[in-house]
């Protein structure tokens, strides 16, 4: 953290902002009284994979466009795969091939919520806000809280074993191709993965009160906490039911009003638009109807608990309906609600596990399907972060010729702004001294969305140098642009 003062007007440099996947920072600018006239939350990282997509060869993309990420690969792997079905003409999958995905999916969801509520976000839940920094990390939970730590470690392995099993390798597997699957669940993957089934939902329920605890007992503040109206976007099923790998585009305002439903992925450009902006290299997807000042939105566990109408899992859903009662009907918009809305998904992955393993289909032996050829694909998928959507263009050669991902974190960007806008009003301004633990608030709010900031960072155009000489008034004294 850094503070500058300038003429009574302070600036706050929080550089990085930690506990996130990637790089970012949090600019804040106070005036002469206190008063916060500016916080931003900046990109400050570049990556390139649309463009190093163009001239490859539509088979590829599956598998390149996932190093995008360490963390979040399968869903890329499949977005990319969905959108190569719709090349090759893959218009309905086999039995084998689709449910492999899905287990693919589910323990890249199930591995994903685990490292994040645990690793993560659970050092401010369980030590507070305002603890200090030598405690705010997975260490000091395992110090404090050696069974839950313990628990958190193997379930995130056991989430990367299904990815193993499914996808061939735990990171940047190559097991989804256009039109289905290269592999099958052997019986002996089978096996080892039931023998932990069980104990892996009793854990996930295990976690899952431990939030809700921790909430309940913190609601006055937690559920204050960086909350706004927003509006939510999501894909569910026809029937509305939360569906995290496939589905038609479905949007509510704050109070639970349909924006748009069963918007299919090739009519997507019809409803969502993305703005640039100078200080970010991060863009700002909006609902066209809306326009960009009222047309952002939030994705994620959040907006899919808000926006699903049922969860076809029995815990998840009877948590589901405990959980939307907070509103009384309509969406919770409060930011901290997001660990809870995670926890129900992390539950309902488990009972998907379950569902899943026993089914003979798994062991099928027919994997791929063709049909017409295309030469535009869009899919998406609900990534642990939110919605993802990929969208290719192919040419008579095969190759791709455009490329355009519209990533999880890249939907919350503007929500992000308004958490870090409302967090730093509500606890920063008027005080004297800007405590650690006054920053960490921020921090803390920025997390809830589980950002991946290294999938989001993305450039319009040509990437240029701009400079600016700043006086002692603010005013800009001189500046210069290259490119």
């Amino acid at each position: 953290m850094a503070t500058t003062t300038t003429n009574g007007k302070r600036k706050i440099v929080i550089n990085p902002v930690t506990r996130v996947e990637g790089h970012g920072k949090v600019t804040i600018h106070l005036d002469e009284a206190g008063k916060v006239q500016q916080a931003r939350f900046h990109i400050i990282e570049f990556r390139g994979f649309e463009r190093f997509a163009q001239g490859r060869f539509y088979w590829e993309a599956p598998t390149i466009v996932q190093r995008l990420c360490g963390i979040c690969p399968v869903s890329h792997h499949l977005a990319a795969s969905k959108a190569m079905d719709v090349i090759v003409g893959a218009d309905k999958l086999t039995p084998t091939a689709e449910k492999m995905r899905r287990l693919m999916h589910y323990g890249q969801t199930y591995q994903s919520h685990a490292l994040h509520f645990f690793h993560l976000a659970s050092p401010d839940l369980l030590f507070g806000f305002d603890a200090p920094v030598e405690k705010r990390h997975v260490l000091a939970v395992l110090a404090a809280f050696p069974d839950v730590a313990k628990k958190a470690v193997l379930m995130r392995k056991y989430g990367q074993e299904v990815i193993k099993a499914t996808a061939g390798k735990k990171v940047h597997g190559t097991g989804s191709i256009p039109g289905g699957m290269n592999k099958n669940l052997s019986i002996e993957e089978r096996d080892a993965l039931l023998k932990d089934a069980d104990t892996m939902l009793a854990w996930a329920v295990e976690g899952l009160d431990l939030c809700k605890k921790t909430t309940l007992e913190n609601a006055e503040m937690l559920l204050a906490f960086g909350s706004f109206p927003s509006n939510h976007l999501s894909i569910v099923r026809e029937d509305g039911c939360l569906d995290l790998y496939d589905g038609k585009l479905r949007a509510k305002d704050a109070d639970g009003g349909i924006i748009f439903d069963q918007v299919a992925p090739a009519d997507y450009l019809d409803y969502i638009a993305e703005e640039v902006r100078p200080w970010s290299y991060m863009k700002f997807p909006y609902i066209k109807s809306l326009g960009k000042e009222d047309g952002w939105y939030r994705v994620g566990p959040l907006a899919r608990i808000n926006n699903c109408d049922f969860i076809d899992t029995p815990i998840a859903e009877k948590e589901r309906q405990e959980f939307m009662a907070l509103g009384n009907g309509k969406p919770i918009n409060a930011t901290m609600a997001y660990h809870w809305a995670r926890m129900i998904e992390l539950v309902h992955s488990a009972e998907k596990f379950k569902e899943l393993l026993p089914d003979p289909d798994l062991q099928g032996t027919d994997l791929v399907v063709t049909g017409t050829r295309r030469d535009r694909g869009v899919a998406w998928i609900e990534a642990p972060r939110g919605t993802l959507f990929h969208h290719y263009e192919v040419n008579e050669l095969d190759q791709i010729t455009r490329a355009n991902l519209i990533v999880s974190t890249t939907n919350n960007n503007e929500a992000m702004n308004r958490c870090v806008n409302v967090v730093a009003r509500a606890h920063l301004e008027g005080k004297e001294e800007i405590t650690d633990g006054l920053l960490n608030h921020i921090e803390v709010g920025i997390p809830a969305y589980d950002p991946c900031l290294s999938c989001a960072t993305h450039a319009l155009g040509q990437m240029r140098l701009h400079v600016q000489i700043i006086g002692p008034d603010g005013a800009v004294v001189d500046e210069r642009i290259r490119g």
